[in-house]
Formats: structure tokens, sequence, C-alpha cells
């Protein structure tokens, strides 16, 4: 098991995928994130009385450390249209070396 992890975020435009990316990428938060422009959700909105809903999202998949996830929480929160983002930490349990140690060093650890 490794302390690296990928947050699954969804987002309403490529562009909003774009803007989140570079902003946590800027801040040395994370070391890289994909971007995966066409996703279908079903889901139900509004929370406890809605109906079931169909979209079009982007899904933005932020490669960084278990212990940034608050602060990239807290960043998110901050430019994320949806009033319920989706923020979701997986974790890594085995990767490569030196691509873990090139993770490991883009990340500013004193954020």
């Amino acid at each position: 098991m490794t302390d690296l992890i990928l947050i699954y975020i969804t987002c309403e435009s490529v562009e909003q995928a774009k803007k989140i990316g570079k902003h946590l990428l800027n801040k040395r938060l994370c070391t890289c994130v994909n971007i995966f422009p066409h996703m279908q959700p079903i889901f139900w909105w509004p929370p406890k009385e809605g109906k079931l809903e169909e979209s079009k999202e982007v899904v933005l998949l932020v490669k960084t450390l278990e212990n940034k996830f608050d602060e990239i929480e807290k960043e998110v929160r901050k430019i994320h249209t949806y009033p319920v983002p989706c923020l979701i930490a997986i974790p890594v349990t085995k990767l490569n070396k030196d691509y873990y140690e090139w993770i490991k060093g883009e990340i500013n650890e004193q954020s």
C-alpha cells in the first residue's frame, strides 16, 4: 500500500475540469490530472425528493498524496459550480517505483 490516491471529481464541462486541474497543479497539490470528457451520469436530484436525472459530465482524475485530500477538497469547493461536488479518494495499492517517486517529488509538502 502507498500514500498515493486518485481523486475522482465530476465537472460540468471540460473547461471547468481544466480550470480546477490547473488550479490544483499550480498550487502543487497534485502531480498530474487526467480529463475524461464524455461521461453520462444518471442520478437522483434534488436529494431525498427528486426524480431520476440524466446529464453529461466530465471526469477529472487527480493524482496526489493522501495527506493532500482535505486541502484539495477545500480548493475545489472554492471554484466548483455544483452545490454538492463529487470528490472520491481511491487508494492506490501498487505502482511502479519511478512513477511514485515522480508523483511524490512534484507535490509541495509545505502546503
